[in-house]
């Protein structure tokens, strides 16, 4: 299934006469100046508080917008680029170093995992494009998803119920339901125990 591009940034921020498009803004005044609030907001109060304090985190993402479940572990390491932009199940967790990089909205079903400096990449660029503009897609995680340490997923690829895309693997297409995936590009290695469907 073709990828759906959420948000162009020539369709929305105007050139404000920069000649160069290289040096045309990506995103709107407004959202420029949200983020470094929150940026702010992370550096001295959500990256310097000690690590059993998840509610506290989870309490600093729903203040700037974040939709967050119960029970998550968001460790002080971690970062969501825009909160606002960022749905939550209960019990997820996001190890030290990684990063959502969620221009458009990314969404976790409950207990994802994703584990130290795995990278969840939510945009790219349109280099056949001269302006280059920003382009944006929304994505989502399956319930019980898990992208290992310093594994990457790439714009546009959703992520599969159980699905597993291991150590330092990149997803370029869309990871199947309780697939194991692993490599770069990642393939498909093995499947894994559905153990939310089985006959009990």
């Amino acid at each position: 299934m073709a990828r759906q591009i959420d948000y162009k940034s020539t369709l929305t921020v105007a050139a404000d006469g920069h000649e160069d498009p290289y040096l045309r803004p990506s995103f709107s005044l407004g959202n420029r100046l949200l983020r470094l609030v929150w940026n702010i907001t992370w550096l001295l109060l959500y990256r310097t508080s000690p690590r059993p304090f998840h509610a506290w985190r989870s309490m600093l993402l729903r203040l700037f917008g974040a939709k967050v479940g119960p029970n998550c572990h968001f460790y002080p390491g971690s970062k969501v680029w825009a909160p606002w932009n960022f749905v939550c199940g209960e019990q997820c967790t996001l190890g030290d170093g990684s990063e959502v990089y969620n221009p458009s909205v990314i969404t976790f079903a409950e207990h994802v995992i994703v584990s130290q400096q795995g990278y969840i990449c939510g945009a790219t660029h349109d280099y056949d494009d001269r302006h280059f503009p920003l382009l944006s897609y929304r994505m989502h995680f399956g319930a019980y998803s898990w992208i290992c340490a310093r594994a990457n997923v790439s714009p546009g690829v959703n992520v599969g119920e159980g699905a597993v895309l291991g150590l330092a693997s990149t997803a370029t297409r869309d990871l199947e339901a309780w697939g194991v995936y692993a490599g770069s590009p990642a393939v498909k290695v093995k499947d894994r125990r559905n153990f939310l469907h089985e006959v009990k």
